[in-house]
């Protein structure tokens, strides 16, 4: 009796029987199975019936093949539903989830991200798709199943790209400049979130070359450089070149490949003057900082248009392992101002990085004012970072400083409600002397 309530029997009885059935349906099932399971999110109701009816290879998409929902969830023999809330398709629980997860086999023929990808890519290949303005938003579109192709179909490939695949997406690069994906997967990119888009403008820079090293799949990398055709310092609409996008998103083996061609500029700044070691940094990919500051090209210490090196970068995002690695470098400033007067120190204190402040102090960052006459003592207290105010009293820097506003720690503390912070500057004894509070 155990054995026949157990999740996996049943569960597995199930995907027998949607197996089983006649027709089309059971491809139907269980492609829909797949991409519930291996999405990168969940998918909408019109974006899986559309998603099921691409035609691998097919240079055209048929609408007539687009299920309905209904027929979908019956070939599905009551695994999935849909979240009424939300109009997502989703499994019945978690434990069916595990289940399939943990049974690859499952598929069968399908290996899921490499057929994801396939289907991703022919229908951007489709002469549909291919037919829209690429200054046109998604949104404004009946193609659903659009922004999911353009932005996560190098996902699917990164993790598993077939012969297939990749000949799709060297088709899809022959005019990605002048496709609409390529301004949908630039703008989520430079904004973080399809959803923060708050406009779409057309833009002819953003290359397959560039495409592929920010997914950091180092095949099509290599083929499209072989080609001659992708310029390796091209920039993109804010002058990300591809050696930037791989930096950005930690592909350290893109890196390396676009390292490989003589031609390449490794410090080249984007419109920002932000370089490729310090988008690295911001996002702490210490393998990619590791390759890009043993070459004497690049220059560990160089500020962007606002005075930021990639130590201030590192610093305000806490990033200890690249800290580390840009402060073994002697031409590096730990005490480096940007336009604001602030120093990595600063950014560290004010985000409440106590690991980074102290490696700062240790190579001589020093607790001076910004231009709004603010210490980083000032921005942790009015911040409530405990841990952090307690090291630079550990030093004696001064709790009185008054920043230009008029206000001391303890009255910033006051302010946000940081009482802990508050009890332990009141309870400070200040020294007679100190050489932070004299600077």
């Amino acid at each position: 009796m155990t054995k026949e309530l157990n999740p996996g029997n049943i569960y597995g009885a199930t995907i027998d029987r949607v197996r089983a059935q006649g027709g089309d349906k059971p491809r139907l099932g269980m492609e829909a199975l797949m991409w519930i399971i291996h999405a990168e999110r969940p998918l909408g109701v019109e974006e899986l019936c559309h998603a099921l009816a691409v035609e691998i290879g097919s240079t055209d998409f048929n609408v007539d093949n687009i299920p309905s929902i209904s027929t979908v969830l019956s070939c599905c023999q009551g695994l999935i539903s849909v979240d009424r809330e939300t109009s997502t398709v989703r499994l019945i629980n978690f434990t069916l989830q595990k289940y399939l997860s943990s049974c690859p086999h499952v598929f069968g023929e399908y290996e899921p991200h490499s057929t994801m990808a396939e289907i991703c890519l022919t229908y951007l290949n489709s002469a549909q798709v291919k037919a829209i303005s690429a200054d046109t938003s998604p949104g404004a579109l009946d193609t659903p199943f659009l922004e999911y192709s353009s932005i996560y179909w190098g996902v699917h490939a990164n993790r598993k790209l077939s012969d297939r695949a990749t000949s799709l997406a060297l088709q899809l690069f022959q005019e990605y400049n002048r496709h609409v994906s390529a301004n949908i997967l630039e703008h989520m990119g430079h904004l973080g979130s399809p959803d923060q888009r708050t406009g779409f403008g057309i833009s002819l820079r953003f290359s397959g070359l560039h495409c592929a090293s920010f997914f950091g799949i180092g095949e099509l990398v290599e083929a499209l450089i072989e080609t001659g055709y992708s310029d390796v310092n091209e920039g993109d609409s804010v002058g990300y070149t591809p050696l930037a996008w791989a930096a950005h998103n930690g592909h350290d083996e893109v890196v390396e490949i676009l390292l490989e061609p003589n031609a390449v500029n490794l410090d080249k700044p984007d419109n920002n003057g932000i370089t490729p070691l310090s988008q690295a940094a911001r996002n702490g990919h210490e393998e990619v900082v590791k390759i890009l500051i043993q070459w004497d090209q690049v220059n560990p210490d160089k500020p962007d248009n606002n005075g930021r090196t990639p130590l201030t970068y590192a610093a305000w995002a806490g990033r200890e392992g690249v800290v580390k690695l840009l402060l073994e470098r002697e031409e590096v400033d730990p005490d480096a101002e940007d336009d604001d007067g602030r120093t990595p120190l600063s950014y560290a204190a004010e985000n409440g990085h106590g690991g980074v402040v102290e490696m700062l102090l240790e190579r001589g960052g020093f607790c001076r004012a910004d231009n709004a006459g603010r210490t980083p003592l000032s921005y942790a207290a009015g911040e409530g970072h405990e841990g952090v105010v307690k090291i630079f009293l550990g030093l004696n820097v001064s709790p009185n400083w008054v920043d230009n506003d008029g206000r001391t720690p303890l009255m910033l503390a006051e302010m946000n409600g940081h009482k802990n912070v508050v009890e332990l500057l009141n309870a400070y004894e200040f020294p007679e002397w100190s050489g932070y509070e004299s600077e």
